[in-house]
């Protein structure tokens, strides 16, 4: 069971974090390339570092794997129970465009699944937040830390609501060609189609609030992109699998890419 004010505090981790992105955001900043192409900035460093420094001692002893400390070798991890997976700002090239489409990611993996997610949107000042085992995902503006925080939240049940249209969510930066067809597969079917693209986690977000129906990926995505999105999506009872194998996504794997998966 997690308490109550174990929640409000990595809520709160998530909206410092967040306080520290906006910092930068409207600076002059250097924008380095990663090996695998991607971009990183010194907004990613640092809040990777507040994150780092005040999740431990939440639950200590408790090690903790990001995007900006994925060196951390498998024999190293294999055997971790309870994780924190971090991504400190998912949807960098949002950032860099400056749309406002990124956010700051934290989840706890118990036993290779999520059991907690906390996506903070720094820009809109929204969070959502979700525990698997209690079945309950919420979200809230202008967040205001107490022990109630979740009392004084809007509880999300992923609902979409009576429609004739389907509407999927993508990728603003990553649309795929096997997206487009998968796409294209629903038309033929009959249903009328509506594509939503939107940057970073915010995808799993809409999902939760009932804005978007199902969300496909075939582009590359990794753990730490989606895990987050995972808990607040399965609290609210949508499926997070794997495309091919219609199998639950899992954490902590060998290799940290997810394969290709759809929530719905």
């Amino acid at each position: 069971m997690i308490s109550d004010s174990l929640s409000v505090a990595v809520c709160e981790v998530a909206s410092q974090a967040g306080q520290v992105i906006l910092e930068i955001y409207d600076q002059a900043y250097e924008v380095i390339e990663k090996a695998d192409g991607s971009p990183v900035t010194v907004a990613d460093h640092r809040a990777h570092d507040l994150i780092s420094e005040q999740l431990a001692p939440l639950l200590p002893g408790t090690p903790l794997l990001s995007e900006e400390s994925a060196e951390i070798s498998y024999q190293q991890r294999a055997d971790w129970l309870r994780f924190w997976l971090v991504d400190p700002l998912d949807g960098t090239k949002e950032f860099i465009k400056r749309n406002g489409e990124f956010t700051v990611n934290i989840a706890l993996v118990e036993n290779n699944l999520p059991i907690m997610g906390v996506i903070y949107v720094p820009v809109s000042g929204d969070l959502y937040f979700g525990l698997t085992s209690e079945k309950k995902a919420y979200k809230i503006n202008t967040v205001t830390f107490s022990e109630d925080l979740l009392g004084k939240a809007e509880e999300l049940n992923g609902a979409v609501g009576a429609s004739t249209v389907k509407k999927v969510i993508g990728s603003r930066s990553h649309f795929s060609s096997a997206t487009k067809k998968y796409i294209e597969e629903i038309r033929q079917s009959g249903e009328e189609v509506v594509f939503v693209s939107v940057g970073s986690s915010l995808k799993f977000c809409f999902l939760a609030e009932g804005k978007a129906s199902i969300y496909p990926r075939f582009s590359p995505t990794m753990e730490w992109d989606t895990c987050a999105g995972d808990a607040i999506c399965s609290a609210v009872g949508l499926k997070v699998i794997d495309a091919e194998t219609k199998k639950r996504l899992v954490y902590n794997k060998k290799e940290l890419v997810n394969p290709s998966f759809i929530v719905n």
